[in-house]
């Protein structure tokens, strides 16, 4: 961080004869001096003031604030005040907020920020939040903080509950702990959730290992909060946990805004490695927006049977989907995590034929059939892809997180789309 001028001098004479006081003086007063400014109607000035950020600007990626009152309370009244739109990411047993946060950073080619909340009067730091502005639709952002703050601890477990429980969006970072650790360190958010003031109602949980138990206390979280919280499947790559979260928060969006308007974030390109942006010298010139992709997706779809794999990739409670040619195995389409493609491609096709040489046994035909398997935490689809002879979807739900019914008739709403398509690009008889 560049030098403040007072910290590039010392402290003036309490003489105030003395010429090297008046000189240090006269330097404070010029470069602390503000030109007025003339705003062109009252139009101007309300606009300004509604748009306004937490603190003041003091270099390219810093804000500084002056508080009277603990850290904490401090962002509070801000908050109460701006009543700001954002997403707080939260570290559970894992410290990854920060290295994501950087990761998006550099894929939007902007600068991880900084706010310092500094005691009014003395200047001493109680506390130093970093975050980073997403770019967004209408050239709009939308702001991601970590909720890893430079503080004491009490400092730190008090503006962490505050921008979880202000956020428009909570993000739950979850790593490898045992069931009681993971109980553990849920319960005090739990019960800030049930006891204060929390108007957030979104919370996103993302697992960074397999685990059924995270799931379960997860769903416990909600319970009397009147708190939506959701789980995700596995997460292992940034790229991974960006899609999940930048699906969820443009959902939202459309709730708040159905006729549009809303600030929906934009798809990222590319998407560096979590330990990548510490490595990164230089930022390159702001990316080109385009829209948020599916998970795992390298590119924005463009045939249609792309476009039908990347809307099922978005189906509630979908882990992956993929689309392949039964005679050679061979996948063409992906949307989601893991299983990935070939995998889904080579095991579909074995269950298929299983099933359609038992048909053929029971003299029931050989038709392809349209399956659904069900699973210990997983449902299994098996199913023919409308216009496309010789092509099947193998899809993995979320069992715990799905709603079966609903899923079958985005699926056929999805399939008549495609139908739709497809019809419209044959040539005219």
């Amino acid at each position: 961080m560049a030098a403040l001028p007072f910290e590039r001098s010392a402290w003036p004479s309490s003489n105030p004869s003395q010429p090297q006081a008046r000189e240090e003086w006269q330097a404070t007063r010029a470069e602390t001096a503000v030109a007025t400014q003339i705003l062109q109607d009252e139009q101007d000035y309300l606009q300004t003031e509604r748009e306004r950020d937490i603190g003041r600007a003091i270099g390219n990626d810093t804000r500084e604030l002056f508080v009277s009152c603990d850290p904490a309370e401090a962002l509070e009244q801000q908050f109460d005040h701006l009543v700001p739109q954002y997403i707080a990411v939260h570290d559970v047993g894992t410290s990854t907020s920060r290295k994501l946060l950087a990761g998006i950073a550099a894929a939007a080619g902007r600068k991880p920020q900084k706010l310092v909340i500094r005691r009014q009067g003395y200047g001493t730091t109680l506390a130093t939040l970093e975050f980073v502005d997403c770019p967004a639709g209408n050239g709009r952002s939308v702001r991601l903080y970590s909720t890893e703050v430079d503080a004491d601890t009490q400092a730190r477990q008090a503006m962490a509950r505050m921008l979880l429980g202000h956020s428009l969006l909570a993000v739950l970072m979850v790593g490898d702990l045992p069931a009681h650790a993971l109980d553990a360190s849920l319960k005090p958010l739990r019960d800030a959730m049930l006891a204060g003031h929390w108007p957030n109602r979104n919370m996103l949980v993302l697992p960074l290992h397999a685990s059924s138990m995270i799931s379960t206390h997860a769903a416990e979280l909600g319970i009397g909060t009147g708190v939506e919280v959701r789980t995700t499947p596995q997460v292992t790559r940034p790229a991974e946990a960006w899609a999940f979260l930048g699906a969820t928060w443009n959902r939202l969006q459309d709730r708040l805004h159905p006729g549009g308007g809303g600030a929906t974030l934009a798809r990222l390109s590319p998407a560096p490695p979590v330990g990548a942006a510490a490595r990164t010298p230089a930022v390159p010139a702001a990316p080109t927006v385009t829209p948020m992709p599916v998970v795992g997706a390298a590119a924005a779809p463009t045939s249609p049977l792309e476009q039908y794999v990347h809307h099922l990739g978005e189906v509630a409670g979908m882990v992956s989907c993929c689309v392949f040619e039964l005679s050679s195995g061979r996948a063409l389409a992906h949307a989601g995590s893991r299983p990935g493609g070939d995998e889904l491609a080579r095991q579909g096709g074995g269950m298929l034929n299983a099933m359609m040489a038992g048909s053929r046994n029971l003299g029931l035909g050989h038709a392809v059939p349209d399956a659904m398997i069900t699973l210990g935490q997983h449902h299994l689809v098996l199913r023919p892809v409308p216009e496309h002879p010789g092509l099947v979807l193998h899809a993995v739900l979320d069992k715990p997180h799905v709603n079966v019914t609903l899923v079958r008739a985005q699926m056929h709403k999805l399939d008549a789309e495609l139908s739709a398509q497809m019809n419209a690009r044959k040539p005219a008889p």
